[in-house]
């Protein structure tokens, strides 16, 4: 990796951005609304629906890299404000969520450990977070679509449902790396594989669009970046039961 590369990557991968100093109360959001159709998917979680409709624990396993935690107390990350919601939502099913950190890796250096991953933790969905790294270090856009589906493939064929999350969203590193081309070929692996897409990219510049987030400004903190992950936590709870189609009877 250049030091050019390194720079951004670091950039990224600083608790989703945000340095810990004190967060300034204009950064305050007023809301962290998403449109519906930011989390509408046609691809369903059939095996979500299956552990919730017959009572068994729902395990789910993100997939993800520095910017899936906060180096501040457990839980406040998004998979931990996921777990939270979830378990709030779906009362009468043991949930579970744990990130397994995959750290500066390209697709291609995560998708070759996916089978040995699950044999170990047979989760019945997998989150994927993925593409920062690729986009960083400009990986052949190519050949990061062939990794991330075969990646599919292989948490598909444990077993498992699958949700891809793309890239997070900064207009700090937009002109320094090209997203398009990962964002585009994601989307392309989701509807080959029939795996819902949460489109973390465009929720976020959505955020910093509307106002409920500055994610411009270099005076960010801890607080900002627990409201965001909390934010994310929020959206990515009622994707995964939208997407598992589950209704009010299986939500109490």
């Amino acid at each position: 990796m250049t030091s050019n590369s390194g720079a951004i990557l670091g950039l990224l991968m600083l608790t989703g951005f945000f340095a810990a100093v004190p967060a300034r109360a204009e950064d305050t959001p007023q809301s962290c609304e998403v449109p519906d159709y930011l989390l509408s998917s046609e691809s369903a979680l059939p095996k979500v629906a299956d552990a919730v409709k017959n009572g068994h624990p729902l395990d789910i396993l993100v997939i993800g890299s520095r910017s899936s935690t906060l180096n501040t107390s457990e839980g406040v990350a998004y998979p931990g404000r996921l777990q939270a919601m979830l378990r709030e939502k779906l009362p009468s099913v043991p949930v579970n969520v744990s990130v397994e950190l995959q750290t500066k890796k390209t697709a291609e250096e995560v998708a070759a450990g996916m089978v040995k991953l699950m044999e170990g933790k047979k989760p019945t969905l997998v989150i994927w977070q993925t593409g920062t790294v690729d986009a960083v270090r400009s990986v052949d856009p190519d050949d990061f679509r062939t990794a991330v589906d075969e990646g599919v493939a292989a948490l598909q064929n444990a077993g498992a449902d699958v949700i891809l999350m793309n890239l997070q969203y900064s207009p700090r590193t937009e002109t320094m790396i090209s997203a398009p081309p990962y964002l585009d070929n994601m989307r392309v692996v989701a509807q080959q594989h029939d795996v819902p897409l949460f489109d973390r990219f465009a929720i976020m510049r959505q955020w910093n669009d509307s106002g409920d987030f500055d994610l411009f400004s270099a005076f960010h903190g801890i607080e900002l970046a627990k409201r965001v992950h909390d934010c994310l936590g929020r959206a990515l709870s009622k994707f995964v039961i939208d997407a598992a189609h589950l209704g009010p009877a299986q939500q109490n």
